[in-house]
């Protein structure tokens, strides 16, 4: 067995030879590794980063059998061997509870690799911008202070005349154990200065990541302590915004955070850069004592910014004061959501309702509705094993089959059975529930009726919805002459009708809920192509009636996203109406709404076909030539219209849905 001092004495100068070791790391042979991943089992790997994959594997640690993260380096990796030695010497040095423990590593001919010990919950990044995992203001906090403490040792913790500057602090190298105390990580382009000089700055080559980058080191390339402390403050930020420290979803002159939200306090509209899934647990006093602590992190003189250690102190104030209002404040957030479920109309008289066990006792969701509760072991036998000759559609989030299930009158019925991916669980398994929450609650014959649900299997959710014979839009106008020849002009406005009865009536009520995906590729078409409006994964509902935007994170699909969410991060009821804009587009054009094997003028439709809707003559350039004119032309140059208004750049300047539904109603009886 060696330790990394002796291994690094053998192979690579030491460059931190003035911090003393306190304990050594374990070098593990290269058949140890083999043995833990299973020959580097792709089934095991649980991140990917720049220097390559991250796989879970069991090994021994001292007397003990312990869970691990594997690093191994890719060979095609723009991170090289450079940064696995700085890893390998500064973690094999750095003992501490918010630090990443590193067990060991492998130098093994052309493999390079570390082992550290296995952060169930991943990275902040992660719950922050990826699964976006419910975390309240006070874990937000205690998140924070961890990683601060952890930072706080790093400059000044190592007990002697040095400090260790990090140099690349972001969300991604936050590490979370099961407990969400945080763990900082990524050693690689770490570097060490003296602690008793702290505005002494170390010349060197600049590196890490745009968006935590300080502007004086990435201007000057003199790093100091202080450049991790912007860093720090930028992370402050995402944690409070939800927004990603370059964020191409905010205006396009200020995509990096730090300006976007400057800005925005500057013009006092401090409450607006908030997570909109927080906003209500913060109290004034504690947002305004937060919000200083990140200007003075992101000052522009490095001097005038704070230490970590002043950091630690501001921060575990604020937790106090939090925690003082804390009580009341989570009485009412336990309450909120059965608030919500009471704005829901009563579907006990919704034609074809099923019937059955009332909640999702597991995960202690009471329901309005009376959904049924069905075994995984019974859709399984259903769709036969989930036969791929029942496919019936497959998606981002997983795949669609066909079954048939008995009916509360004990008639065997066509179903259609939805089986999300195991892949990406957390994501999956809160648009799971997103459906649940919100279609168990909507009864309209122009919305999808889902019938029942099933989680009694681990890492397994499904829905079980009623069966729409002729799928979706899309494959109808994507399809051969022939497919679309079963979409004849009476047809495609009668779709658009109900898919715009159906958005009103979502809008329109109290609890309104805004779909965030209106596509052609949800709109699905029953043996009669009555529409029916489906994939209510990334919806959203609000209690208050009305316009209202919504700072949120951007979800959707390209070609139909409402520029003005996608500018400003704003959604709102007119963000649904863009989405049906481009869906009219797609009838009338029968293209598709962004289409990368066209002309690049022309891969965006509402982009394109924009200057061509105000002129009948122009219309008739761009319409779908698989109508062969067997259409009303003073018909189609209505639904042009309606369709500009729809892609308007500003939302207040486009219909209502209620306006959309009426104008299309009277197109369709001309």
């Amino acid at each position: 067995m060696f330790s990394a001092t002796d291994d690094l004495n053998q192979s690579q100068p030491s460059t931190f030879s003035s911090i003393e070791s306190s304990r050594p790391c374990r070098y593990f042979e290269f058949h140890e590794i083999l043995l833990a991943t299973a020959n580097f089992d792709e089934s095991l790997v649980i991140g990917k980063g720049g220097f390559g994959k991250v796989y879970k594997g069991n090994i021994i640690n001292g007397p003990s059998l312990v869970v691990a993260a594997i690093k191994r380096l890719d060979s095609m990796s723009t991170q090289g061997v450079t940064e696995f030695w700085a890893e390998v010497e500064m973690l094999s040095k750095l003992r501490h509870c918010h630090l990443v423990s590193l067990f060991g590593y492998c130098n093994h001919e052309k493999e390079k690799i570390l082992i550290y010990e296995y952060m169930p919950n991943g990275t902040l990044e992660d719950h922050l911008h990826k699964l976006g995992t419910s975390l309240s203001w006070l874990q937000r906090l205690k998140i924070c202070i961890s990683a601060a403490r952890g930072l706080d040792y790093l400059h000044t913790g190592t007990g002697i005349d040095v400090g260790v500057i990090h140099r690349d602090i972001k969300s991604s190298n936050i590490l979370l154990h099961e407990s969400w105390a945080a763990k900082i990580s990524d050693f690689g382009l770490s570097r060490i200065g003296p602690t008793n000089q702290p505005s002494t700055y170390v010349n060197t080559l600049v590196k890490g990541t745009f968006g935590y980058l300080d502007p004086n080191y990435f201007t000057t390339g003199r790093l100091t302590r202080k450049s991790d402390v912007y860093a720090f403050g930028v992370i402050l930020l995402e944690v409070l915004c939800r927004k990603r420290a370059v964020d191409r979803s905010l205006d396009e002159e200020q995509w990096g955070l730090v300006a976007w939200a400057q800005s925005s306090i500057k013009e006092g509209n401090l409450k607006s850069i908030i997570d909109c899934d927080i906003r209500g647990e913060i109290s004034t006093k504690c947002l305004k004592e937060f919000v200083r602590i990140v200007e003075r992190c992101l000052l522009s003189n490095p001097k005038q910014r704070p230490t970590m250690a002043e950091v630690v102190v501001s921060l575990d104030s604020l937790m106090t004061l939090q925690e003082k209002t804390n009580t009341s404040l989570q009485a009412a957030n336990k309450t909120i959501f059965g608030k919500v479920l009471d704005m829901f109309p009563s579907t006990s008289n919704r034609e074809n309702s099923a019937r059955g066990d009332s909640k999702l006792s597991s995960k202690g969701y009471n329901r309005n509705t009376r959904l049924i509760v069905y075994k995984f072991k019974d859709l399984k036998r259903a769709t036969r094993h989930f036969s791929q000759d029942l496919l019936l559609d497959m998606g981002d989030c997983g795949e669609v089959f066909l079954g048939w299930v008995n009916s509360t009158e004990g008639v065997e019925v066509a179903v259609a059975v939805k089986r999300y991916t195991p892949a990406d669980h957390e994501i999956h398994l809160q648009r799971w529930q997103t459906e649940v929450n919100i279609l168990g609650g909507l009864a309209h014959r122009n919305i999808i009726c889902l019938l029942g649900y099933c989680d009694d299997k681990k890492n397994e959710h499904l829905l079980v919805y009623e069966f729409m014979k002729h799928s979706n839009l899309r494959q109808f106008l994507s399809g051969g002459d022939d497919v679309s020849k079963q979409l004849p002009w009476a047809i495609r406005v009668k779709i658009m009708v109900g898919v715009a009865r159906g958005l009103a009536y979502m809008h329109s009520f109290v609890g309104q809920v805004i779909h965030r995906d209106v596509k052609s590729a949800k709109i699905l078409l029953d043996e009669h192509f009555n529409a029916q409006l489906a994939g209510f994964g990334s919806a959203r509902f609000f209690p208050e009636i009305g316009r209202i935007d919504v700072t949120t994170r951007v979800m959707g699909s390209l070609g139909y996203l409402d520029p003005e969410y996608l500018s400003t991060g704003r959604v709102s009821l007119g963000s649904d109406i863009y989405s049906f804009g481009v869906v009219l587009l797609e009838i009338l054009t029968g293209q598709q709404a962004i289409s990368f094997d066209l002309p690049e003028h022309q891969r965006n439709l509402a982009t394109w076909a924009r200057s061509y809707l105000a002129d009948t003559t122009e219309l008739k350039k761009i319409m779908d030539p698989r109508l062969e004119q067997n259409y009303s032309f003073k018909d189609a140059f209505e639904c042009a219209t309606l369709a500009s208004r729809c892609i308007a750049e500003v939302s207040k300047d486009r219909p209502s849905s209620a306006e959309v539904w009426h104008t299309l109603e009277r197109i369709y009886g001309n």
